[in-house]
């Protein structure tokens, strides 16, 4: 064995033990582990790469994935599609994801017999199913819920998400469901969702985390990457690529206006603010 396969082999195995050392041992792994680590970003850290964002639509901002070499990294299934759309376009956002998973509740779906069912919900709204990461909703947040699809469950609601959106939020994209959604689009704060729901939580769900690594639509989300959404759909920015991603995003939309404003004048139709 000559010096340089020595060298090589020596490297391999040292390697090998780098990797071995940071597994969890057993013990740690049957309390459970995540191995995709959160980030925490700064308000003021947000509040930056959402000033980039803003304005961009969901394809010029595919288009920048593109060309950063994360091609249909981030699209979220068209199955996930607005709530309500409207031609001033406020169900268009771009925020800052803050992530919840729920999942199917293997606790009793109905009151003890000599329990009262408001009492019973209450508890289970309380202790299971109860929506901690509001704590964590500040100004340009997007509230990403991760829940149970199969179920019918309207964990959102026209109380709740108003709640949000006073804390900050400046939408929400769930891959299952939602009820009151009439009374949403009256609110107009922006829905993204799978399907209607009518069912309440309590019996059906329970919250399993908050601010960890979630899958939406076929896509991974985690906290603090950029969720774009418009009438096309929703895209998901991983945060270490925003910023190489909004640079040519922007390139593109600018290049858009500029084609599309000619054409207005050669039509004969009125600016509005997507040529501006």
């Amino acid at each position: 064995m000559n010096e340089l396969t020595k060298l090589g082999l020596c490297l391999f195995i040292f390697l090998a033990q780098s990797i071995l050392a940071q597994q969890p041992d057993k013990k740690v792994l049957e309390k459970g582990v995540s191995f995709i680590q959160t980030k925490t970003y700064s308000e003021d850290d947000d509040a930056l790469i959402l000033k980039l964002f803003d304005g961009l639509r969901v394809a010029d901002v595919s288009d920048g994935m593109d060309m950063v070499g994360l091609p249909d990294v981030g699209l979220v299934d068209p199955a996930i599609h607005p709530d309500w759309t409207n031609t001033d376009l406020t169900h268009q956002f771009r925020g800052i994801a803050v992530t919840a998973r729920y999942v199917p509740t293997q606790k009793s779906d109905r009151p003890l017999p000599d329990q009262k069912f408001q009492e019973w919900e209450g508890n289970f709204y309380n202790v299971y199913s109860h929506e901690a990461f509001a704590n964590v909703i500040r100004k340009g947040s997007a509230i990403v819920i991760d829940d149970v699809e199969e179920k019918d469950i309207g964990s959102i609601g026209s109380y709740n998400i108003l709640n949000w959106y006073k804390l900050g939020a400046v939408g929400v994209v769930t891959d299952a469901s939602s009820r009151d959604t009439d009374e949403i689009e009256i609110e107009k704060v922006p829905l993204y969702l799978r399907k209607k729901g009518r069912g309440i939580r309590p019996g059906r769900n329970e919250i399993e985390s908050v601010n960890r690594p979630v899958v939406i639509g076929g896509v991974l989300v985690c906290p603090g990457d950029v969720v774009v959404a418009d009438g096309d759909g929703v895209i998901i920015v991983p945060r270490e690529k925003a910023e190489q991603v909004v640079f040519f995003a922007r390139q593109i939309l600018d290049k858009d206006k500029e084609g599309r404003k000619q054409l207005y004048k050669e039509v004969g139709l009125p600016e509005d603010k997507t040529i501006k």
